[in-house]
């Protein structure tokens, strides 16, 4: 085992199961005692944990968008900042400027009997939460979740993907350069790793994934009780609405779906258009990639696939889908060749859709684009109804009574009318998914208030009547009974 002095990384092929599922224990141990040590910190201790995460954040800015451009191939710069760094201290700011709000206790109505005892809610830190965090965002959806953990006053160990190493390390020198490795520590290594990480019995486990993932993380976390956060994805969709001019409409779809090469899980996943407008779409889509981005094989603007299994996962959707019969529209503005290596895969319109077409069934999770046609905005809501609940749903049109009925007929984990996924950059919204998608959430209050225990408190007061309610019983408390509870 590799321990780093300020943190901790497990190499998973250096250690039986046996010794690597005692090397974490041990260092979950040592996070617990600390806890017990100061199990509630001050607003200022918390305060001064946020502010420790905002600066490491901002002084490696430039190596974050070096080291993820580098796990992936390519990964666009700016989308970096924004994605990455950007969203994550703009959502530390406003955990920073609400700090003092969350952690008051809140007063609640005391029932008329028990006057003039009060009741009252306290925010209680839970303790050790175990953070699981994915490759697509691997710093915002490492951190974003560890924000509302440090503002509930817990302490955290991160366990990041393996298919971005060079990132993971750096996540790891970064918290280490930040907290003790008793408040907060990051463990690298494999899915061998992530196995024993899951079984851990933390206060809390939050995982970011497939909701294929999701399933096995909830069975390994239920070993132990261990309540979860489980943020997963799905099918998200897009409905293009009737009034909606169809270039505006193709325009938010295609932004959404080509940030970060769809590789992000609230990315549209499919898009619903009016019958007899599908032809406009694939017009527009084609022109918006051509002024987007007019080369694809070395422009530093458009994301490379993650790794040569995804890239390979996703040509198999686009094979699979042309042999069941539909057809495929490539966006190759330059008609470049793309080699397999660079894992630059081109943006792919999937028209005449059916079922039974792996690209139906599975979320996508890069820059293919199955275009649905439907009749009317009720076969759109049933189309989107007779499929698990989605993470994100998004409708772009300016018809109140269509924006309604959708809202009102359809269930999805987040909503973004006429616009694609910046629902999840508004600090003050919470962020989770629904059935399928996942469940719990965090950003916003809503994620300090997972990440704590909401302790239910009755402060008797040294006056008071409760000695009626106990033997032996008399004529007062009948009386008493009578009045309440009538004859």
């Amino acid at each position: 085992m590799n321990i780093h002095p300020e943190s901790t990384s497990v190499s998973s092929s250096k250690l039986p199961k046996r010794d690597l599922a005692e090397a974490l224990s041990e260092t979950l141990k040592k996070l617990q005692a600390a806890q017990r040590k100061n199990p509630a910190p001050t607003y200022e201790e918390r305060l001064d944990a946020l502010e420790r995460l905002e600066r490491t954040l901002l002084r490696n800015k430039d190596a974050i968008c070096d080291a993820i451009s580098h796990d992936f191939g390519n990964r666009s710069r700016h989308e970096s900042l924004v994605a990455e760094v950007f969203v994550t201290v703009q959502g530390i700011k406003h955990a920073k400027s609400h700090l003092a709000e969350w952690m008051e206790t809140r007063q609640r109505e005391t029932s008329w009997a028990f006057l003039p005892g009060r009741s009252e809610i306290q925010y209680q830190p839970l303790g050790v939460v175990g953070i699981v965090s994915p490759w697509n965002y691997p710093v915002q959806l490492a951190l974003a979740p560890l924000v509302a953990v440090l503002a509930a006053g817990n302490r955290a160990m991160l366990k990041p993907s393996e298919l971005t190493p060079r990132c993971s390390e750096l996540l790891r020198d970064m918290l280490a350069e930040a907290f003790d490795p008793d408040h907060v520590t990051v463990i690298t290594g494999g899915p061998e790793v992530g196995e024993v990480f899951t079984r851990l019995p933390f206060d809390h486990l939050v995982f970011t994934g497939s909701t294929k993932l999701g399933k096995i993380v909830m069975r390994a976390a239920a070993e132990n009780l261990v309540p979860v956060t489980l943020e997963l994805g799905g099918k998200s969709p897009a409905i293009i609405g009737e009034d909606m001019a169809i270039e505006v409409g193709a325009r938010k779809v295609m932004l959404g779906k080509l940030f970060n090469a769809g590789q992000t899980c609230i990315a549209p996943d499919y898009v619903l258009v009016p019958e007899g407008k599908v032809s406009a779409f694939v017009d527009a889509a084609k022109a918006i990639v051509k002024d987007m981005y007019p080369t694809l094989a070395t422009n530093p603007d458009y994301t490379s696939i993650v790794s040569a299994r995804h890239y390979d996962r996703l040509s198999g959707y686009v094979q699979d889908a042309t042999a069941k019969g539909a057809r495929s529209v490539e966006c190759n503005p330059a008609g470049e060749t793309l080699a397999p290596d660079q894992r630059k895969l081109a943006p792919t319109l999937l028209l005449d859709t059916t079922d039974s077409m792996d690209v139906m069934q599975e979320e996508i999770f890069g820059p293919l684009l199955p275009v649905v046609p439907y009749k009317s905005l009720a076969d759109a809501i049933n189309f989107i109804n007779d499929r698990p609940r989605p993470l994100a749903l998004y409708y772009l049109g300016h018809n109140e009574a269509h924006i309604d009925r959708v809202l009102k007929e359809t269930t999805s984990g987040g909503v973004a009318i006429n616009e694609t996924m910046v629902h999840v950059a508004q600090d003050d919204l919470p962020f989770g998914g629904v059935g399928a998608s996942g469940m719990g959430h965090y950003h916003a209050f809503e994620g300090f208030e997972q990440f704590s225990k909401k302790k239910p408190i009755f402060r008797q007061a040294r006056l008071n009547a409760t000695g009626l309610l106990r033997p032996p019983y008399g004529t007062l408390v009948e009386t008493f009974l009578k009045v309440v509870l009538g004859k």
